[in-house]
């Protein structure tokens, strides 16, 4: 075969099975998972260009479970207000945030000290995760 047209051949193939996807209606279900604090804003952004990325909130659901030295960017008083808004902003377009129980149990921290709309991940965040993972949800670690 053609050197030049083997990687048209494939990109086809990959656009024919991507599209398979949003051909039959379904919502692509993500699990981002974040626990280095470092990295929430990295993942918080990664999560808007997903959503953006896949044509609107309306094609994925997305879930961002968060446990260990994370969580603490997600405690209300310590929040930063970037991180405060773009939780909100995401939440608007439907992303659910989870935070390990076990996490705030070890951190001293109460359930209502997280930003508003926190769910309590309550049998652990990698728990959590492995749960949504074998309900078809694809992972993601940034």
């Amino acid at each position: 075969m053609n050197q030049t047209l083997r990687p048209l051949l494939f990109g086809l193939c990959l656009m024919l099975a991507a599209g398979s996807v949003v051909a039959a209606g379904d919502r692509l279900d993500v699990v981002y998972h974040v626990s280095d604090e470092e990295k929430v804003g990295f993942t918080l952004n990664n999560i808007q260009n997903h959503i953006d990325g896949v044509g609107g909130p309306e094609k994925i659901n997305i879930v961002l479970v968060t446990h260990g030295p994370a969580v603490t960017r997600f405690h209300d008083i310590e929040a930063v207000d970037r991180v405060r808004e773009n939780v909100a902003k995401l939440q608007e377009q439907g992303v659910t945030f989870e935070a390990c129980a076990r996490t705030l149990e070890l951190m001293n921290f109460a359930r209502d000290e997280l930003l508003d709309g926190f769910l309590i991940a309550e049998q652990g965040g990698v728990t959590r995760i492995a749960e949504l993972q074998s309900q078809g949800y694809v992972y993601i670690r940034p």
